[in-house]
């Protein structure tokens, strides 16, 4: 599977996630949420990313998933002491520390960080900030198909 990641446009003293990204000095994403929600459970080593910045429709930067961590039904205490023990990689603000500060997380770190030809994204109404597809001329114009949850599933 891939996986299409949104990243926020902005960061402290304007420096961007895909900036971040970019210049290595993020080398994982987190996504949290109340229960067990996309993509929890559902992204693996060796799959690849690819990242656009919210607001655009152009993808521009893939990655390979080197590993996974999924965390559930975890305290306020142990989500402070996780998104501090990877820092060092998540390169988090104070206010992104605030948004992730939830009881199931999902830290993927990556590797072999690419800039790409840019593809123009085909937004669709019913997506997410984190899309699991076959490949990603699934969600690219001119080769899309209509998206469902289906590869999002639990197995």
């Amino acid at each position: 599977m891939v996986h299409l990641v949104y990243c926020d446009n902005t960061g402290k003293k304007g420096e961007r996630v895909l900036d971040k990204i970019i210049s290595k000095k993020k080398t994982m994403v987190v996504r949290g949420a109340a229960g067990r929600k996309i993509p929890h459970s559902r992204v693996h080593a060796g799959e690849t990313l690819y990242f656009m910045e919210k607001g655009t429709s152009l993808i521009g930067v893939k990655a390979t998933v080197k590993d996974v961590q999924n965390y559930a039904k975890l305290t306020d205490e142990q989500i402070t002491q996780v998104l501090s023990d990877h820092q060092s990689k998540l390169n988090l603000t104070e206010k992104q520390k605030v948004r992730w500060h939830k009881k199931f997380l999902c830290l993927v770190e990556f590797e072999d960080v690419q800039q790409i030809e840019p593809l123009e994204f085909e937004h669709q109404g019913n997506m997410d900030d984190w899309l699991i597809v076959e490949k990603i001329e699934d969600v690219v114009v001119g080769t899309s198909i209509p998206y469902n949850y289906e590869k999002s599933k639990l197995k």
